[in-house]
């Protein structure tokens, strides 16, 4: 399984704004196959950022992700909302039997 986080750094007064395009694009996205998870956390401690925690199947999933239509419609509608690149880490994870 692949683990996905993409922290997102927004200018002020804009999270509601980019919370409420983000609803859209997390019901298609959890229809896609391959994603086990697909969610946008706010992050408590700082105003100006959140974070997407993604969980995939593989890297083909992922990919398939990222060219679909609502996350070109999300990366359009996020832009103008953003202070700063988005970061994104890609993790592996694996069953450790405990």
């Amino acid at each position: 399984m692949l683990i996905v986080t993409a922290t997102l750094t927004v200018k002020p007064g804009q999270k509601d704004a980019l919370f409420a395009y983000a609803k859209d694009v997390m019901a298609a996205t959890r229809k896609e196959d391959g994603c086990f998870g697909y969610t946008l956390l706010d992050d408590r401690t700082d105003d100006s950022r959140c974070m997407f925690y993604e969980e995939w199947r593989d890297k083909a999933a992922l990919q398939q992700h990222q060219k679909s239509d609502h996350i070109a419609l999300w990366r359009q509608q996020s832009r103008p909302l953003l202070a700063a690149p988005t970061v994104i880490k890609l993790y592996d994870a694996a069953e450790t039997g405990m």
